[in-house]
């Protein structure tokens, strides 16, 4: 098969990993080239995957309302309560908004919509037109804010100022406008905040529970199931667990410069890192001994009863390869070793928003000849799949297309989806959905196979 042209502005953005291969400097966290077709998203969308989940709060589009309906129930966010945060409001400017400035339809927007809703507070996202018009939102804002009594709070998310990383920073500084807000009495020695999980398909439930198991007190989880006034209280955390880290890492180095609570990167995915981010936890409240004796105790509960399951899984997946692509790169580490546990080879990794230290640690994470490949586009990710005759695709949404027309099997990693991955359970259903995908009979009938064209 012919090698992929990487188009010239991208051959920095993609490596093979080879023992003739040049000394490894990946060029990554720059925008996408123009005329590409990345996969990844604007800043706007990556504000509302962060923020959509808080469910007691009002969220309000600012701009026209295409940007509205690309970014509604964005994410399989699951509450155990409200569910405000499902509904997709929009300010919806015409021309004539575009023209006059859409200032008064803002504010009086906000104040029909907290008027019948009652939010906690209220996240008002800007989009590309407020940005080339002009809107001052700050100050809508605050006197929307005077009059309903309620945190009105302004998002700067116009979608062409950068990358979907931004987004995610716009997000953290709309929420730090109200942590430190709420009052922390009754918050135990033993508690922990968790970022970056945000409850698909109920897994901060699922965390929660782990932790609580132990004996920690979850004061708030940003944002899965979140509600304001647990993230107004967050700073009576003695320590922030972070899962996301490309998305919260900044909430969690705000919180530690502003109110001195440490924070800890973590992984709920496969059963070494999902075990390592509860032993990780016991180990910070070392001075509670029993702490670390429960996480023991219920890790090897959970590894018994998964471990003989992932066998039979095993033995029918050796040998089968897969391609790696998703929005963070610290998501591919854990992927990686999830695979290995049930006896796939990874052949291509990559990420829409790593960094240099994500893309050096999964060089050394992979095998020779694996592909490692930053900000990607569907013809990329094709050829790639077609050369390293890989059997599965992780990624979202946007790569399910990719896979299917490749006849390739495809697993959905991203944040619309329905069946839990995290924890030891979603390390069950993942081992699953693997096998299901590959070991399906219809791959037979691709080209690729052999099969119809």
């Amino acid at each position: 098969m012919d090698k992929l042209e990487i188009l010239e502005g991208r051959k920095q953005q993609v490596y093979e990993k080879t023992k003739e291969a040049e000394a490894f400097d990946i060029k990554c966290e720059t925008t996408s080239l123009s005329g590409s077709v990345s996969q990844r998203a604007c800043v706007f969308c990556g504000s509302r995957v962060v923020l959509y989940p808080v469910a007691d709060a009002l969220h309000l589009v600012h701009g026209p309302i295409g940007c509205a309906a690309y970014t509604w129930d964005i994410r399989g966010a699951l509450s155990s309560g409200p569910e405000l945060h499902r509904l997709s409001f929009s300010t919806d400017l015409k021309e004539m908004d575009v023209i006059y400035g859409g200032e008064k339809k803002l504010l009086a927007s906000i104040i029909e919509l907290v008027d019948q809703y009652s939010p906690k507070a209220a996240f008002i996202y800007s989009t590309c037109i407020i940005g080339l018009i002009g809107d001052d939102i700050d100050a809508v804002c605050k006197k929307a804010a005077k009059e309903t009594g309620i945190p009105v709070l302004p998002v700067h998310s116009e979608g062409f100022k950068g990358t979907k990383k931004d987004g995610y920073k716009a997000a953290c500084d709309a929420l730090m406008k109200i942590v430190g807000t709420g009052s922390i009495e009754g918050i135990s020695k033993y508690s922990i905040n968790i970022l970056g999980e945000f409850n698909l398909a109920g897994e901060a439930w699922i965390i929660k529970d782990y932790y609580e198991q132990m004996g920690i007190e979850v004061v708030s989880t940003m944002t899965g199931d979140g509600r304001i006034d647990d993230i107004c209280r967050s700073h009576g955390a003695s320590l922030n667990i972070v899962q996301c880290s490309g998305s919260m890492i900044r909430q969690a180095k705000m919180m530690e410069e502003k109110y001195g609570i440490p924070y800890l990167r973590v992984s709920y995915f496969g059963i070494e890192d999902m075990s390592k981010a509860l032993y990780d936890v016991a180990k910070h409240f070392s001075d509670n001994p029993a702490i670390l004796d429960a996480a023991k105790k219920l890790v090897s509960r959970e590894v018994s009863e998964l471990y003989p399951q992932l066998l039979k899984f095993r033995n029918a997946l050796s040998g089968k390869k897969a391609a790696i692509y998703v929005g963070g790169a610290f998501k591919a580490f854990s992927l990686i070793k999830a695979l290995a546990s049930i006896g796939v080879d990874v052949v291509m990794a990559g990420s829409q928003t790593g960094n240099s230290d994500d893309y050096a640690g999964l060089k050394e994470m992979c095998d020779e000849g694996t592909v490692i490949v930053d900000d990607s586009n569907p013809v990329e990710l094709s050829k790639f799949i077609l050369e390293k005759e890989a059997d599965l695709l992780i990624g979202g949404v946007k790569e399910r297309p990719i896979a299917y027309k490749l006849g390739v099997g495809f697993c959905d990693h991203n944040h619309e989806r329905k069946i839990p991955l995290a924890g030891f359970v979603g390390m069950l259903n993942f081992a699953k959905e693997v096998y299901q995908s590959v070991m399906s009979p219809v791959w037979q009938f691709a080209p690729r196979k052999g099969g119809f064209s």
